[in-house]
């Protein structure tokens, strides 16, 4: 690590040190209350997770569409808890019984409602991406800072062990020196896409104006709200509402590399991309590629949803690898493999693994865990910020057509024609204040 990149740590180390903790510790069997706000595909989810770790209580719950709110509040029944259900999320935040929030909203509400929720003096888990802009991210790290609280990223595989064990296998040298590192997703996709339906009227238990809330005004189209009952949510395929795969996927893949390196920031960013594929109408790419000069291997990332060929022979058609100049790491969620250049030693292994597969539920209890002592979590704010920020880089070097050069002392690129594409701007009354 050179001298620059190590002083930036460790001045943000420095910096989390003497500004979270803040002197209110629970203690090991004190119940930590959590309100969720967003309760759709990844919200359940979260729900779900919680109740499986002891001292955790969802306390509230908070979604603007009927029909999440009551699926919600029976699945928090069968945990054995009583939640209150509201519409509004501003209500959990007012509540002082409620010790914490998880946001599991559409991506463009995440950092007004994490901001908000440090004001509150609530800790916070918040989905990934941490944010649609730039500047969002960080005003986030900004109001966990000031507000004094734990806040954790929804990156869960970082609490996943093949991902520890890339990790470990990086920093003892395992792959020599590296130079390269590649990111893929794979699939195949429908030609059809999600379809073309047109614009038309909110069913009537959505509140699709608080559902939209910073974002642009504009009417109610099903693959904007994207709530179907077989797949995810398809907002994230629109820019107003999230960053496409390269922000959903993308940020997975790219965390690792962070997590391996402790890289701060690549230095440069270019990308390019475009729907070849898909004839719907959703405005992401289908097929993209990007690459990032960090300050001691160059990575990229590719997209392609017309062709669902994994690579290494592993079962999933995503992952990230490591080259290095004695062997290639690759690592996703079914496993992690040591591949040495000599293929005489043999390849390592370590797939089938029920523990090491674990993620969602330890990353929860990490964050309950920091809760309570006030250290820094696993996927402290700052690192999904910038896993995610990388990512949304990627996206405007793409749709700006320019190489980036960050400017990491402000936070911002060197090219002033893409720093607009950086900054929200935010629909009345809405505002991101720290």
């Amino acid at each position: 690590m050179n001298n620059s990149r190590r002083d930036v740590l460790t001045a943000a180390s420095a910096a989390f040190t003497t500004s979270l903790f803040t002197g209110n510790v629970k203690g090991a069997n004190d119940r930590v209350a959590v309100g969720f706000i967003g309760l759709g595909a990844m919200g359940s989810g979260n729900l779900n997770y919680s109740m499986k770790v002891p001292g955790l209580v969802p306390a509230a719950l908070c979604d603007v569409y009927q029909p999440h709110l009551e699926r919600a509040e029976a699945a928090a029944r069968r945990g054995g808890f009583q939640a209150k259900a509201v519409k509004d999320f501003r209500e959990i935040l007012a509540d002082r019984s409620i010790d914490a929030v998880c946001i599991s909203t559409p991506d463009h509400w995440h950092a007004y409602m994490t901001v908000e929720a440090c004001k509150a003096g609530k800790d916070v888990y918040v989905e990934k991406p941490a944010c649609v802009y730039v500047e969002e991210g960080q005003k986030m790290v900004q109001a966990a800072r000031k507000y004094n609280r734990i806040v954790q990223g929804g990156t869960m595989q970082r609490s996943g062990g093949y991902f520890k064990k890339a990790a470990e296998l990086v920093k003892d040298g395992a792959a020599g020196e590296v130079t390269f590192c590649h990111a893929y997703q794979s699939g195949l996709a429908r030609k059809a896409g999600w379809g073309n339906p047109p614009d038309g009227t909110p069913p009537n238990d959505l509140d699709w104006n608080m559902w939209l809330g910073p974002a642009p005004e504009v009417p109610f189209n099903p693959n904007r709200w994207g709530v179907k009952t077989t797949t995810f949510p398809t907002f994230r395929y629109f820019w107003h509402y999230a960053g496409g795969a390269m922000t959903d996927w993308g940020v997975h893949l790219i965390d690792p590399l962070h997590q391996c390196f402790d890289e701060v920031m690549p230095s440069a960013i270019d990308a390019m991309g475009a729907k070849l594929y898909v004839v719907d109408n959703t405005e992401t790419p289908d097929t993209m590629l990007a690459t990032f000069l960090y300050p001691a291997f160059l990575a990229s990332y590719e997209n392609r949803t017309c062709n669902p060929m994994p690579m290494f022979g592993m079962n999933q058609g995503a992952g990230t690898m490591i080259h290095g100049t004695a062997a290639t790491i690759f690592v996703n969620r079914s496993g992690c493999r040591l591949i040495p250049n000599n293929r005489s030693k043999g390849v390592t292994v370590w797939e089938d693994n029920p523990e090491m597969q674990q993620m969602n539920v330890p990353h929860w209890r990490n964050w309950l865990e920091c809760i309570r002592t006030r250290q820094k979590p696993i996927s402290e704010i700052e690192t999904c910020v910038r896993s995610s920020a990388v990512c949304i880089l990627a996206n405007v070097a793409m749709r700006s057509k320019l190489r980036l050069d960050w400017d990491e002392s402000n936070w911002t690129v060197a090219q002033a024609a893409a720093r607009p594409m950086l900054k929200a701007n935010y629909r009345a009354p809405w505002k991101l204040e720290v």
